[in-house]
Formats: structure tokens, sequence, C-alpha cells
């Protein structure tokens, strides 16, 4: 009897570790799933951070291009108000 006891007692404390490896091996699968997760998304914030980067030091570049371009598009539009001046018979 004390024999059937305690191979009774082994194999139920050898199925509750069995149970709990296997649901360890779980979470730290989850786990790394997670820091998978987290290092690409990191990695997304640090990109949305470098491409939203303060524009002061390129606004006046961007100012200087779109005089000169106002420039050439008024004279364009005086000559566009001359052909249609001239198409009008004025």
């Amino acid at each position: 009897m004390t024999q059937l006891l305690l191979y009774v007692t082994l194999a139920v404390t050898a199925a509750v570790v069995v149970v709990l490896v296997v649901y360890l091996v779980g979470i730290i699968i989850a786990l790394a799933g997670a820091k998978r997760s987290l290092a690409k998304l990191a990695g997304g914030l640090v990109a949305i951070r470098d491409h939203t980067a303060p524009l002061s030091d390129k606004i006046g570049a961007l100012n200087g291009g779109l005089t000169a371009l106002l420039a050439g598009l008024l004279g364009v539009n005086g000559d566009l108000a001359a052909i249609v001046g001239v198409a009008r018979g004025k």
C-alpha cells in the first residue's frame, strides 16, 4: 500500500510539474513576442521623432524659394493677362 501511495504521489507531482513548465514556457513565449513588438514600436517612435523635427532652420530657405517663385508667377500672370486682353480685342 505504501508503494502504491508513493507512485501515485510521484505521478501527481510529475503531472503538476509538467503542467507548470508548459504554463511558464507559454508565458516566456508571450513575453518574447511583447518584447519584439515593443522594440518595433520604439523604432517607429524614434522615426516619427526624427521626421517631425522643427523646421525653423529650413523656413528661411523655403521662404527664399517661394519669393523667387512668386516673382516668376507674377511675370507669367502679366503675360496671361496680356494674352486675354488680345483675345478680347482690347
